[in-house]
């Protein structure tokens, strides 16, 4: 027997709408600022992150795309680019000979801080300046099941620039 299934209305057409529209628009404004500011994509940013989060191990590149949420071909590119540029590095894994881990080096450490001051002035400017906190801890709680659905999503960003569970 198959899960009941929930009926779309015109409010959950808009509400995923507006979602959309406002994630890519201050995601776009991340982007433009990283750029203005002549830093690499947020994509590195993210990267550098989670090989943060995951001192002093590394992780292995599914992980890092599982975390991610980004398609193999596209992760496998954006680690050659940041290991191109030293940020990352590639190392040996014990477990499987064909395997690698993915470290942050210390300047991608350096590269992160310096971006993070960028990314979370876009998000006080964007998002809550137009939010009061209140409204803020609304609609994470609305959001909640939303992101709970995928065990696999990356936790959240604190305001200091790194995930918190």
């Amino acid at each position: 027997m198959s899960p009941k299934r929930t009926p779309l209305t015109q409010a959950h057409v808009s509400a995923w709408a507006r979602m959309v529209r406002a994630s890519e628009r201050i995601l776009q404004a991340v982007e433009e600022d990283l750029k203005t500011a002549c830093l690499p994509p947020l994509s590195w940013y993210d990267l550098l992150l989670e090989l943060r989060r995951a001192e002093p191990v590394g992780l292995r590149p599914y992980q890092l795309q599982s975390a991610m949420l980004i398609p193999q071909y596209n992760m496998s590119r954006l680690i050659d680019r940041v290991a191109k540029a030293g940020y990352v590095e590639r190392r040996s894994c014990d477990e499987d000979e064909r395997g690698q881990i993915i470290c942050i080096t210390p300047d991608g450490k350096s590269l992160q801080r310096k971006m993070w001051p960028i990314y979370r002035s876009v998000l006080e400017r964007e998002f809550a300046a137009k939010l009061a906190e209140g409204g803020a801890e609304r609609l994470a709680k609305v959001l909640q099941p939303l992101s709970s659905a995928t065990p696999s999503m990356p936790s959240v960003v604190s305001i200091s620039g790194t995930r918190s569970e």
